[in-house]
């Protein structure tokens, strides 16, 4: 008979859970707030009844195991929270009050790397044994899957894409460096960039939006093929993007490079650019094995979908 298993997905403000077959076929799911209420206690006690809850109509000998994705850099060997930006956790030990409270087999990984996982497995990445996954959002989140399994580095510290020098000296990034791709494919900086234009140019039609409090990552796209800063915005962004997509696929030559996040539902605005630039500028062009730009499909169940993979042969 097959076996359940749950994932969790631990965010700076919500935390999501599911329970899915060895298929992939979602069963239940449901998340939960943490408002400001980041303290680690707090949160694992409710982690915990939570998952009590969600399993409690499963038998016991039917859970096949647990999953948690984390943000930050995680120690998947020991169990650790080495350190949590957005939870403010410092070498806080997960997995003994989990198994403390469970007999289940019990892991943990960082959130994007489960993210590239649960794609991988489930998504729009489950035709590749090898694929990037890189999430677009209010900072540059990455996961590699090689053969089916997350390379995540030394310690778990490793695949942090974001953070790859794509401009020496350029822009300040929030990691304290400069010049990361986080500081120019994110959506934070698409609309900060977005916010720059319009305050250059009175005339855009981007103010149709109101006030730049407005601004979204959407807005320069909506705009783009009427208003020339808004096209001048996108090119640029999509200009770094592919920067750093072409690295990727460089260095890894993954089959697929799957694109996750807020800015990835533009679609084919982003795609056909996107492909068109990594044809002209990957090593070897059309003599090396071709690397597809994928949309990623499980959106927001990717990531606990991911967590509860890692208990999945």
């Amino acid at each position: 008979m097959d076996k359940f298993y749950v994932g969790v997905d631990i965010g700076g403000t919500n935390i999501k859970l599911g329970v899915i077959d060895s298929a992939g076929n979602i069963i239940k799911k449901s998340k939960f707030s943490i408002e400001d209420d980041t303290t680690f206690s707090v949160v694992i006690a409710k982690i915990i009844d939570n998952i009590n809850e969600i399993i409690s109509d499963i038998p016991i000998e039917l859970v096949g195991g647990i999953g948690l994705g984390i943000p930050g850099l995680i120690d998947t060997k020991n169990g650790l929270v080495v350190c949590s930006g957005n939870l403010n956790w410092t070498n806080e030990d997960v997995l003994t009050p989990l198994k403390n409270a469970f007999s289940y087999p019990i892991k943990i990984a960082n959130d994007a790397n489960v993210a590239a996982l649960g794609e991988a497995k489930f998504g729009v990445g489950k035709a590749y044994s090898t694929s990037v996954f890189i999430t677009l959002g209010t900072g540059v989140g990455s996961g590699i899957i090689i053969d089916g399994k997350i390379y995540d580095g030394n310690l778990g510290a490793g695949a942090e894409l974001g953070h790859m020098v794509i401009e020496a000296n350029g822009r300040p990034c929030t990691c304290g460096g400069w010049g990361c791709f986080e500081a120019y494919a994110s959506a934070t900086s698409l609309k900060e960039q977005t916010r720059l234009a319009m305050l250059e140019n009175d005339d855009s039609l981007m103010w149709e939006i109101g006030g730049v409090e407005n601004i979204s990552g959407k807005t320069a796209f909506l705009y783009s093929d009427k208003d020339e800063s808004a096209k001048k915005v996108v090119d640029q962004y999509i200009d770094y993007l592919s920067v750093g997509i072409v690295n990727v696929a460089n260095i890894f030559r993954p089959q697929a490079i799957i694109l996750g996040g807020g800015v990835s539902y533009e679609g084919d605005k982003l795609l056909k650019p996107l492909n068109g630039k990594l044809s002209k500028r990957i090593f070897a062009g059309d003599l090396g094995p071709k690397v597809e730009i994928l949309l990623a499909t499980l959106r927001n169940d990717a990531g606990f979908m991911g967590a509860a993979a890692l208990n999945i042969d």
